[in-house]
């Protein structure tokens, strides 16, 4: 078995090859990155670290010689029609290659969904089924870094967390959890082909437990306010993905509960305000 997982140095990439290591030897993992220097550690441990450019199709049928099992980590390019054409490009090299198991980190719940992101994610997903390769899909819900987005210090510091009105729930997930579920399926891929996991927390949560969890953290009280007035491009980007829908498809991988609200959050709050 040989695990190639193009963009391997991104911050989920990092995070799989890491808990895979820990399940395979690192003789079968291929790190394919843009820059293989920057993965020199990895390579000092045994992995196979392969020069990978989404946009030079060349590199990328170098990188998967002799691939019996490969993860495309969708492409971070902020142009949705040039990410589609670099996802182009891996699934037909996968092809060149005979690669046997193509698995996609995808967006949770795309049918649901109403942004040309997860248009793309279904794009990549129908391009990956048309060519007949066992597939394993990783429907991976919003990361709950978007926290960091509603300015969390300035919430701890006024005491006062404002949002937009609505009823707003959040299947949101960690780097981590997400990468200790796909580890494990890499681990043993043969037993998830043809299959897509929606990868979400185990618990909805709510931004009245996001203020609970901000003031037990800094010991500090911080209040809600819901401002009508609030005009900030995250919330018109969350009001048309499904957030409130989980799965136990993660726990079920990870074989525990996904890490709880107030730990996913521990990450984005100044050192200096943590009790």
């Amino acid at each position: 078995m040989l695990i190639a997982i193009t963009g391997a140095n991104g911050k989920l990439g990092r995070l799989i090859i890491h808990q895979l290591l820990k399940k395979v030897p690192a003789s079968q993992v291929v790190a394919c990155v843009r820059n293989p220097q920057s993965m020199q550690e990895y390579k000092e441990i045994g992995v196979d670290v392969r020069y990978c450019d989404y946009d030079q199709p060349d590199s990328l049928d170098q990188a998967l010689v002799g691939a019996s099992h490969l993860l495309l980590i969708s492409s971070s390019h902020q142009d949705e029609q040039t990410r589609f054409q670099q996802h182009s490009h891996v699934i037909e090299a996968a092809k060149k290659s005979n690669v046997g198991h193509f698995m996609y980190t995808s967006f949770a719940f795309l049918e649901k969904s109403s942004i040309s992101l997860t248009h793309l994610h279904l794009a990549t997903e129908r391009a990956i089924l048309s060519t007949g390769i066992p597939h394993t899909f990783f429907r991976n819900a919003l990361y709950t870094d978007f926290v960091a987005a509603i300015d969390l210090q300035t919430a701890i510091t006024k005491g006062i967390l404002r949002v937009s009105p609505g009823d707003w729930m959040f299947n949101s997930v960690s780097r981590l959890d997400l990468a200790l579920g796909i580890a494990a399926v890499l681990s043993e891929p043969d037993r998830h082909q043809h299959k897509s996991y929606e990868l979400t927390s185990s618990h909805l949560w709510t931004f009245p437990q996001l203020t609970t969890a901000l003031s037990e953290l800094t010991s500090k009280p911080i209040s809600l306010q819901e401002d009508p007035a609030m005009q900030h491009w995250i919330f018109g980007f969350l009001g048309k993905i499904q957030t409130s829908t989980i799965s136990n498809d993660l726990e079920q991988l990870i074989g525990h509960p996904t890490t709880s609200l107030k730990e996913s959050i521990r990450p984005f709050i100044s050192t200096a305000t943590l009790s």
